[in-house]
């Protein structure tokens, strides 16, 4: 298939999966916009809220190493937090943490998605159910969604065991909650994302399908249901990170 086509041409927003959709997408849209609502752009929200900057970081050991050099306590995994060290991709345990400075938040979808995006200089930002009508409002006023300054909204969706993506329906949803706030940019929706936008109209309840999809099962029985909740709510939140010198900031 073209490459030509594979960006979606002709549209003021478009929608694709995946650290691969990100990398075709950052090569023509001039915004990225990344969602991963269970759990790392909820985290980012939640952490940019209270005043954290954040460092996206791929998933791995290395993330300690990174947040030594520059300065930042590195978040651990969801079951490794101790009294002592409560920073994690978990946002409610973010959001009663101590207030720290700046933030290593590793992942395997939305962090190293907007990790990688970030080298290509373009915006990037984290979005959420929580804060998907403020992003929409953002991007409206920075003039993105012609056909010749695109939005590329990007679900992150997860991983199965053998590493391949797993399209998720929690990140779709968040994705058409993005497309749903700019829905009337100048340069109209592809068929990708109106497609996307069109489960979201479908969908009568959207918290109760992030509950019950596999995301948000899998985080209720290890024990995390506050996570899932505090996800669900939307438009909670003004917060609109962007990631600026690698890291993410209030717009």
């Amino acid at each position: 298939m073209s490459s030509a086509v594979q960006v979606q041409p002709g549209s003021g927003a478009r929608f694709d999966w995946g650290l691969a959709g990100a990398a075709e997408l950052s090569r023509v849209c001039a915004v990225l916009v990344v969602v991963d609502v269970l759990s790392f752009t909820t985290a980012v929200d939640v952490a940019v809220g209270r005043g954290m900057r954040v460092h996206p970081f791929p998933w791995g050991a290395q993330a300690g190493e990174y947040a030594r050099r520059v300065g930042a306590v590195a978040a651990v995994g969801r079951s490794a937090t101790t009294p002592d060290h409560p920073w994690s991709l978990s946002p409610a345990a973010l959001s009663t943490a101590p207030v720290v400075a700046d933030l290593v938040l590793p992942s395997p979808n939305g962090s190293a998605i907007s990790a990688a995006a970030s080298a290509t200089g373009r915006p990037v930002v984290a979005a959420c159910l929580r804060n998907a009508p403020a992003v929409g409002r953002w991007l409206h006023t920075q003039g993105y969604g012609s056909t010749t300054a695109p939005i590329g909204v990007v679900a992150a969706g997860e991983r199965w065991p053998d590493g391949s993506l797993r399209p998720s329906v929690e990140d779709q949803l968040g994705a058409a909650s993005v497309l749903d706030a700019v829905s009337g940019v100048s340069g109209g929706l592809s068929v990708e994302a109106a497609m996307a936008l069109a489960a979201l109209a479908s969908t009568p309840d959207v918290a109760a399908a992030i509950r019950g999809c596999v995301s948000g099962r899998e985080l209720v029985e290890l024990g995390f249901a506050g996570d899932v909740e505090l996800a669900l709510p939307v438009g909670v939140s003004e917060v609109v990170p962007v990631l600026r010198q690698g890291v993410f900031v209030p717009a």
